[in-house]
């Protein structure tokens, strides 16, 4: 949230400064919780780098007995596991999941994954838009908002000129906080064209 669009909603400068602090708070810490997943995501990367390795090491030693063949098949399991939970919060992610610990818990199966040429998992996407779409489970992830279509003709304040909210600039000279707010959340185009702000300015 830009400083100039409260500004133009007519606030006073001490209410903008709070807006603008609490804003900054709710973007640090979304921030800190990507930072989070991100680090979680690299580290399980990297222990499946060490651990094959590890697997390598072990088949390449002297001796085949029951213990070395147990060790390797107990580093090729977890091996495994790490790699499903690294291909698990992957999909999650790109899929913008609120919480991807409690999205994945909602996953079936997945001890019995089977992986795709690419590194994916056959059939989690299918599980993951089926939670998307389904109503108590598509709370977990963020709403897509569709896009609206771009406005031409005229100018916002030519009667021949067609748009969702119908708003001259005379009737949003005089409108309110409220109701500029309002205006700003149904149909941004037309709030942008009425203020004068420029394409990209938030």
């Amino acid at each position: 949230m830009k400083r100039k669009f409260l500004e133009e909603l007519g606030l006073e400068k001490d209410v903008i400064d709070k807006i603008m602090t609490e804003n900054g708070n709710d973007i640090n810490a979304a921030k800190a919780e990507l930072s989070d997943v991100t680090a979680e995501r690299d580290k399980l990367k990297q222990d499946i780098k060490e651990r094959e390795g590890q697997i390598e090491t072990l088949k390449k030693s002297a001796g085949s007995g029951e213990d070395l063949k147990k060790q390797i098949e107990a580093l090729q399991a977890e091996n495994r596991k790490e790699k499903i939970s690294y291909a698990v919060e992957k999909a999650l992610t790109a899929a913008k999941a609120k919480n991807v610990t409690a999205a994945k818990a909602m996953l079936k199966d997945l001890d019995k994954a089977e992986f795709s040429e690419d590194g994916s998992i056959k059939g989690l996407s299918e599980q993951i838009k089926a939670l998307q779409k389904d109503e108590a489970t598509k709370f977990l992830f963020e709403e897509e908002k569709p896009q609206k279509p771009k406005m031409t003709g005229a100018s916002p304040a030519d009667p021949d000129d067609e748009k969702p909210s119908g708003v001259t600039k005379e009737q949003f000279a005089k409108m309110g906080y409220k109701e500029r707010l309002k205006l700003y959340n149904s149909d941004r185009d037309a709030y942008d064209l009425l203020s004068g702000m420029k394409k990209g300015e938030e």
